[in-house]
């Protein structure tokens, strides 16, 4: 099922019709031009019912809320600001609320400041800068077929959103019968808004969790290992303790209780690591997380850190602490005890394949990751990204009330940037590719209009003439468009194939019935398909619309350049201020920034997996370095023996590293089998590769073998130095 803006007109009649939920409120987005402070920008801002704040529970820190008297057209010139908005603007000012700020050049009283909480990145309506009161008009609120708004809506005590879904069905049924070719196949989606503001970030919260899961299951074995040897030097001692009376309980809790401690310590000093590095984290995460920022150490997280800590010391200590309750005395007293060794070696095998198939594990999930990060951006987007300036620029409708106003700016703009040393072409779109935007049914000359759920829809985009030789995008068939057309079109190749199949769209006629109904709009041109969303999405059937006096008043400018583009940044801004000083200039940035904006999330679970792996690597290593070296002591009788009867130094090596890789082997083996088991997860993460990829488990098979063969190496140099004399002297 696909999900849609909310029409004006359907939101009125639900909130009159529904009776489910305590208040409903309708907002959208707005920009302004801040000015009056000397330096002209541009801020966004959240255009809401006088129900939203009641809605989701919302309550100003200084002031108050909106009035409904003030959701009215003429009576809407109030606003709240944001705590951020307040701090950087107005100095946190305690005296705001009644102060006025100048935006689209009409001056806006303040009535309230919001708490610093309010802000949830996730949600946009509550990323703003402010808010102001939406005021439609009559015209407006009777708007059946315009979807460009989105609603709230706080459920009544004790009623469940299947409760909800069902009254909202039964609503929008009857609009379909009653408005049959505005509403025929609209619908109304409940959804609670912690999913709307979580989203995917699920999948990618799981993904680390289990990726920490894995690191301290690591941990847990080498520290394991080490507890292991550390008891069974204490073979003697222990043996002694339960001659002089200690049962095997008490040498139990002893062992497991010093177990405990050290688990405590590790925890407190994670606990202290992790107080430094917060606002770090906090950073990293602030864009991939929603409400990263207030994330913070609390009784919570003290819970759990104490309850990971007895987890990990039960882990680590319970094995050791049993072997060693089982101790022989007899054999312990006379340091003998070579099953007791035996033993000792096989667990520290297990710990070697253990070690490596988590490893395997997480190098499997960096790896693909990676290789997923790469084929994005070496996706063709259909348009060249290199060199490129974009700049955003919106005109205040105060300022700007006419198209021809609007034409006028930006034909001049474009004129002045032209002149600048080292451009090459600069034109103008309302979105730019990759970025999202508008998406609208389009009807062919000729048709009748087919209901809404029956037509085609297309990505609409506005541009002005050099947008296809500024962004390199192929013309196919036909031509550009030029300044003297009027209501002409270009048609991507998707395009071109929904709406006409094989025949040639040269020459045909069509009307986007959201902008009007009569406006004919002529195909002069076909060009290739661009990447309107995310790159790993296909590109969408696309029309670019032309009109002479346009009247666009938010468009995004591009510009080519023969140079690095962010050197004439400044220069392009002055070009813009020389124009109209009052024009605030957001986002100047290269386009290949752009695209690198919208691999922030791939770019965050690559690095994420990327750190664990080689946290987990750098552990395995130590963990096959420990165990062989244990080994090697053990067997040093029997390396001195097989010396004294004349064992080469190569053979003793190769007996050594065979120790070491044969469970490393059987590890890369069994982590292979659970990365195929993990690998569903991470098929939703990955783009161009699959998350079982075999040259990326050769890659890591490789790189594993290759580290446990570090590892084993100076364990086997030591064995191959040992002096078969001084090792059966001191046996």
């Amino acid at each position: 099922m696909k999900r849609f803006a909310v029409s004006a007109a359907d939101f009125y009649d639900w909130q009159r019709a529904a009776h489910n939920f305590e208040s409903m409120a309708l907002y959208r987005g707005r920009q302004f031009a801040l000015t009056g402070s000397g330096n002209a920008e541009r801020v966004v801002a959240g255009a809401v019912g006088p129900d939203f704040f009641q809605a989701v529970h919302a309550h100003p820190a200084l002031g108050r809320v909106f009035l409904p008297e003030e959701d009215a057209p003429g009576r809407g010139h109030v606003v709240i600001l944001s705590d951020k908005f307040w701090r950087s603007h107005l100095g946190a000012a305690p005296d705001v609320v009644g102060r006025t700020v100048t935006l689209d050049g009409e001056a806006y009283t303040i009535v309230g400041v919001m708490p610093a909480r309010f802000s949830v990145q996730a949600w946009s309506v509550t990323a703003r800068d402010l808010w102001v009161p939406i005021a439609l008009n009559d015209a407006d609120r009777s708007l059946r077929d315009n979807h460009n708004h989105a609603a709230v809506a706080r459920l009544k005590p004790g009623v469940a959103v299947g409760r909800a879904q069902a009254e909202m069905d039964a609503i929008s049924q009857q609009l379909e019968r009653e408005y049959p070719q505005a509403n025929t196949g609209w619908g109304a989606t409940v959804v609670p808004l912690q999913e709307l503001i979580v989203g995917d970030i699920r999948t990618t919260l799981v993904m680390l969790l289990a990726a920490v899961g894995l690191v301290l299951l690591i941990a847990c074995a080498n520290v394991g290992n080490l507890l292991f040897t550390r008891g069974l030097g204490r073979r003697k001692e222990l043996a002694i303790r339960s001659a002089l009376g200690a049962g095997r309980a008490r040498v139990f809790q002893q062992l497991f209780v010093e177990t405990l401690v050290l688990a405590f310590a590790g925890g407190a000093a994670g606990l202290l690591l992790a107080r430094v590095s917060l606002t770090a984290a906090t950073a990293l995460l602030a864009d991939q997380i929603p409400r990263a920022g207030k994330i913070s150490i609390d009784g919570r997280v003290m819970l759990f850190v104490l309850a990971a800590s007895v987890v990990t010391g039960i882990l680590a200590g319970a094995l050791p602490a049993l072997r060693a309750g089982r101790t022989d005395l007899n054999e312990a007293l006379k340091e003998g005890g070579r099953s007791e060794a035996a033993v000792g070696v096989r667990t520290r095998r297990l710990l070697i394949v253990c070690e490596v198939a988590l490893s395997v594990m997480l190098l499997m999930g960096a790896g693909v990751m990676l290789r997923s990060l790469v084929a994005l951006r070496s996706v063709d987007a259909g348009f060249d990204p290199r060199n490129v300036l974009t700049m955003n620029v919106g005109l205040p409708k105060a300022q700007y009330e006419t198209p021809a106003q609007a034409t006028t700016f930006f034909t001049t703009a474009l004129q002045r940037i032209l002149a600048l040393p080292g451009v090459q072409a600069a034109s103008a779109i309302d979105s730019l590719p990759v970025q999202g935007g508008s998406v609208q049914p389009i009807v062919h000359e000729g048709k009748a209009e087919l209901l809404p759920r029956d037509q085609p829809t297309v990505a609409v985009r506005k541009i002005l003439p050099g947008y296809l030789q500024t962004m390199r995008v192929p013309l196919i068939r036909g031509r550009d468009v030029a300044e003297t057309d009027t209501d002409v079109m270009l048609v991507s190749r998707g395009a071109a194939k929904l709406l006409w199949g094989d025949a040639d769209p040269i020459s045909r006629r069509v009307t986007l019935p959201l902008e009007s109904k009569t406006a004919l709009k002529q195909v002069i041109g076909i060009v290739g398909d661009v990447k309107q969303g995310d790159l790993s999405d296909p590109p969408m059937a696309t029309v670019y619309e032309y009109t002479h006096e346009h009247g666009w008043r938010g468009l995004a400018i591009v510009v080519r350049t023969a140079v690095p583009p962010t050197s004439i940044a400044q220069a392009t801004t002055f070009a813009l201020h020389a124009i109209d000083p009052e024009q605030p200039i957001q986002d100047v940035r290269s386009m290949d920034e752009v695209l690198d904006q919208t691999l922030r999330s791939q770019r965050f679970s690559a690095f994420v997996l990327g750190v664990f792996a080689a946290l987990a690597l750098a552990l395995a290593s130590v963990g096959i370095y420990s165990i062989l070296s244990y080994i090697v002591r053990g067997r040093s009788r029997e390396i001195g023996i097989r010396t004294a009867l004349g064992a080469r130094t190569g053979d003793v090596l190769r007996m050594v590293v065979a120790e070491g890789m044969t469970p490393t082997l059987a590890g890369i083996a069994a982590g292979a089998l659970a990365a195929l088991g993990s690998a569903r997860v991470l098929e939703k993460l990955v783009f161009g590769v699959s998350a079982w990829d075999p040259l990326t488990l050769a890659a890591v098979a490789g790189v594993l073998t290759v580290v446990a063969l570090v590892a084993s190496l100076v364990p086997a140099y030591r064995a191959s130095q040992l002096d078969p004399i001084e090792v059966l002297r001191a046996d």
